[in-house]
C-alpha cells in the first residue's frame, strides 16, 4: 500500500519538475523578468550592446531583491544592432527568451531617415526613389559585423515624406538586414548628386513599433516600483516573451506533447491541437524542399493556454495521424 505522505511528496516533486511555465497573464514578476521582452527606445550615444548590458544588470539587481534564491538571467538579446548614433525601436528579449532572437529576422523593419544630398535634389527625385522599392543588391559596409559579400534585400516601401533643396526625409520599410546607410549612398548616386545618411531612427521591428516604446529609465523606474510591491508599471514595460512571436504562424500542441518537446522531441502530428498552417501548406513546403527553393516556414508552438513551447520549421501535415509536423530549432521551456 502506498503511504499517503510519500505519495504527496512525490506529486509535489513532479509538479516542481514540470517544464511548463504559467500562462503569460499569470506569471510572477520574477518569472516575467526571466522570460520577457521590452520594446526599448534606444537613445543616441550608447551601443546596442551597452544598452543590453544595462538592461541585464538592472533586471538582475531586482531579481536579487524579489527572488534571492532564484536564478539570475544570463543575458538579453536585441532585435538587430543599431549604431550608437541611431535611435528607436530595439525590442530586447530577457533570460530564456534570448533563445528566440531569430524571430526578428523573420519580419520587416521600418526606419525614418534624413538623407543629406550633396547637391540640389533633381526634379525627378521622387521617381528615382520609387525605383528602389524592389529587391536590391547590397554589400555590407566595412564596419559591419557580417561577411562583406554581395546579397539581395527587399525594400518594400520608400516614401519621400519631405524634400528640401539638399535634404529629404524618408520612410523606409524593408527586409531585415537591409543597410540603410548603404541604401542612402546608392540613392544619392542614382539621383546624380551623391548623398549620405543623416539622422536615422528605427520606427518598427516586426511585431513591435514605436507606439509602445519604453526608455531605459522607464524600465529602471518600473523595477524599483516592483521591488516595493507595485507591479503595474513593470507589467506595462516588460511583456511576456510570447508577444514577440505574434507575427509567426502558430501551432497549438497538447501539454503532454509540450513536455516531450522539453526533452528534445519534435512535434508529432498526434500532439497537434490546432495550426495556422494546413495540409496544403505542408505539401507546398515538401515541394519547395524537393526543389531546394527555400527553407520551411518558421513557426511558434504554444500550449492551449498560450505558453510558448518552441520554435521550429513546419515540415509535415498537422492533420495526419502520424509523422513530424514541426522540426525543432529552439526549445523555449
Amino acid at each position: 500500500m502506498t503511504d499517503d505522505t510519500d505519495a504527496g511528496s512525490t506529486n509535489a516533486d513532479a509538479a516542481s519538475d514540470d517544464p511548463l511555465r504559467a500562462p503569460p497573464g499569470e506569471r510572477s514578476v520574477p518569472e516575467l523578468l526571466r522570460f520577457g521582452v521590452v520594446n526599448v527606445d534606444k537613445p543616441a550615444g550608447p551601443s546596442s550592446h551597452q544598452l543590453s548590458a544595462w538592461v541585464r544588470d538592472a533586471i538582475n539587481d531586482t531579481l536579487a531583491v524579489l527572488d534571492p534564491d532564484g536564478p539570475r538571467i544570463d543575458g538579453v538579446a536585441h532585435a538587430g544592432t543599431l549604431d550608437p548614433k541611431v535611435t528607436g525601436c530595439l525590442p530586447t528579449l530577457t533570460g530564456i527568451a534570448t533563445r528566440m532572437a531569430q524571430v526578428f529576422l523573420e519580419g520587416g523593419k521600418e526606419y525614418v531617415s534624413v538623407l543629406e544630398l550633396h547637391g540640389p535634389a533633381p526634379a525627378d527625385f521622387r521617381e528615382v526613389a520609387a525605383e528602389f522599392e524592389a529587391e536590391i543588391y547590397q554589400k555590407p559596409p566595412r564596419k559591419s559585423a557580417v561577411t562583406r559579400r554581395l546579397r539581395t534585400r527587399t525594400v518594400h516601401d520608400l516614401d519621400v515624406l519631405e524634400l528640401e533643396e539638399r535634404r529629404a526625409l524618408l520612410r523606409i520599410g524593408c527586409e531585415s538586414g537591409t543597410y540603410v546607410r548603404k541604401l542612402c549612398h546608392d540613392l544619392g548616386l542614382a539621383a546624380g548628386v551623391g548623398a549620405h545618411m543623416g539622422h536615422l531612427r528605427r520606427t518598427a521591428t516586426d511585431p513591435f513599433d514605436d507606439t509602445d516604446l519604453h526608455t531605459l529609465q522607464d524600465l529602471v523606474d518600473a523595477l524599483a516600483w516592483a521591488e516595493e510591491g507595485k507591479e503595474e508599471l513593470l507589467r506595462e514595460v516588460v511583456r511576456p516573451a510570447e508577444d514577440a512571436l505574434v507575427h509567426l504562424p502558430a501551432v497549438t500542441v497538447a501539454p503532454s506533447a509540450a513536455r516531450n518537446v522539453a526533452t528534445g522531441a519534435p512535434v508529432y502530428a498526434p500532439g497537434v491541437i490546432d495550426s495556422d498552417l494546413d495540409a496544403a501548406d505542408a505539401a507546398d513546403t515538401a515541394n519547395a524542399a524537393d526543389r531546394g527553393d527555400r527553407e520551411p516556414p518558421l513557426v511558434a508552438c504554444f500550449t492551449p493556454d498560450g505558453t510558448a513551447v518552441c520554435l521550429g520549421r513546419f515540415v509535415g501535415d498537422p492533420d495526419a495521424e502520424s509523422g513530424t509536423v514541426v522540426a525543432l530549432e529552439r526549445v523555449l521551456l
